[in-house]
């Protein structure tokens, strides 16, 4: 009951900070944008210059430099607006101070709970649920048998102090299987000294892992999406000093479901709204002790995520996430539940705009970030307010490139069967209106056979599986006012 009570009135103090600190945002904002409209009166007056560089600027749409505006201009608004929350951090970690807990941080290859950067990380890492981008890998390894385009990415996550995550990865899918590879490598700066304080080496403190996936997206359908069961095998090496004796290596594997279904779904389109998705990772263990004894390491940061994402609106998706980490050395040392959520908008067909919130134990962590289309490259940028604690609050910049690789012709495919099936239509509805029962039968026929070309092609398309079987009726109805016709 005290720590309600402490959390109501921290609250009610933060609220009362956010009007002076909202202040000075908005103070900041208002220049900004004055700049901006500047910026653009000085292109109005000059129309001819403006118009020949478009001209010139061939590969570049007039949306894409709108996006790359837009972009340009969070990046440079993030940190100013960093300056004001930052010094909103006391009062809003202090509610969560109650929270922390003494098994926090026991773990082993922390790396592996750090966000390689991304949607994933722009989210609030509110990500098992979602899972439609590259970032499957670290969240939900079901993620690949429902991906729509093959991609290949690199991340660069600037984390604490000089420490950083440099990632790459590739998935690609053939029909329902999925399959991935991620290589993620933490490094920071690790100096050697003497007991004179002299030093006498320089080296890096790193943590790797590779990671190999696959999944498979069963009892899929034209009305039910199925049901994706993937898995991912990943090794993970710890390089120190030789002296140190802390080197060392893990071996674990994650699983995960994800489905998708159409709920409360106030839009047309054929993609469903709503993702549920489970996931066990990083289960297994690690040795260490590599040239002065192997012995068991500390465990490794397992745990289990259950997450889900809604799509309100064709531009609007909301993801939340409940986790918990378990210790498999010692289930009663774990550490406490998680919970994150997050916002993506999708401003346009080429720039979205995200935001999210993670609770982890009694640290608060806040992350905004937008991506745009260039050509076939999704660049992105996310910023992260750390507030761990309430005397020094960490900011994080990470950036992403993916490259699109295309869909090894899954949307010709669907355009063809799309074909097919508005072709038997039309014969179908011709057939309705025929002059007598033989021109009937021979529509029916024609749209018949459009429609077993297509089963050809997708045997699961349901909508011409139910259209042969009424036209088979309707024949066999005509046969029987033919044969009617022929008595009289």
């Amino acid at each position: 009951m005290g720590n309600f009570i402490n959390l109501i009135c921290y609250s009610l103090n933060f609220i009362n900070n956010l009007n002076f600190q909202f202040k000075f945002i908005a103070k900041t904002v208002t220049s900004s944008l004055k700049i901006i409209v500047n910026e653009i009166k000085y292109l109005a007056d000059n129309k001819t210059m403006c118009c020949k560089f478009l001209q010139n600027s061939r590969n570049f749409s007039i949306k894409k430099i709108a996006a790359i505006a837009i972009y340009a201009g969070i990046l440079q608004l993030t940190p100013v607006i960093a300056l004001g929350i930052g010094d909103l951090q006391g009062s809003m970690s202090n509610p969560f101070q109650s929270l922390f807990a003494d098994t926090t941080g026991q773990t082993s290859y922390r790396s592996l709970l750090i966000p390689q950067g991304g949607r994933a990380e722009s989210l609030g890492t509110s990500y098992t649920g979602l899972s439609n981008d590259i970032g499957f890998l670290d969240y939900n390894p079901a993620g690949s048998a429902t991906l729509k385009q093959t991609e290949f990415s690199l991340f660069h996550n600037n984390w604490i102090a000089d420490s950083s995550i440099d990632s790459f990865a590739w998935t690609t899918r053939l029909n329902n299987f999925g399959m991935g590879a991620g290589l993620k490598c933490f490094y920071v700066p690790f100096t050697e000294y003497d007991i004179f304080g002299e030093k006498v080496s320089s080296t890096y403190y790193s943590e790797s892992t590779l990671t190999l996936n696959a999944s498979y997206n069963f009892l899929s359908s034209y009305s039910f999406k199925g049901l994706s069961f993937g898995g991912n095998i990943k090794t993970s090496f710890r390089s120190m000093p030789d002296y140190s004796g802390q080197s060392g290596i893990a071996l674990m594997a994650d699983l995960g479901l994800l489905t998708r279904f159409n709920f409360l779904k106030f839009y047309s389109s054929r993609e469903p709204n709503m993702r549920v998705g489970i996931a066990v990772v990083n289960i297994g263990a690690g040795l260490t002790g590599f040239g002065t004894g192997i012995c068991l390491d500390d465990p490794l940061p397992s745990r289990i995520a259950a997450g889900l994402s809604y799509k309100v609106i064709r531009p609007l998706i909301f993801t939340f996430e409940y986790r918990k980490p378990v210790n498999l050395l010692d289930i009663k040392a774990s550490e406490e539940s998680c919970y994150a959520c997050g916002v993506m908008i999708d401003a346009a067909d080429f720039i979205s705009l995200m935001g999210g919130f993670l609770l982890q134990g009694g640290n608060p962590r806040f992350s905004t970030g937008a991506e745009f289309m260039v050509k076939n490259i999704r660049m992105g940028a996310t910023y992260t307010l750390d507030l761990s604690s309430s005397a020094n609050p960490v900011n994080h910049i990470s950036v992403s490139a993916k490259l699109l690789l295309g869909d090894r012709g899954r949307q010709d495919k669907q355009d063809t069967i799309d074909k097919l099936y508005r072709d038997g239509l039309l014969f179908y509805a011709q057939s309705a209106v025929a002059e007598d029962t033989d021109q009937a039968v021979v529509l029916l026929d024609k749209a018949m056979k459009q429609w077993q070309r297509l089963l050809r092609i997708d045997p699961e398309f349901d909508p011409a599986i139910k259209g042969i079987n009424v036209i088979k009726e309707e024949r066999a109805n005509l046969k029987k006012v033919k044969e009617a016709q022929m008595l009289q």
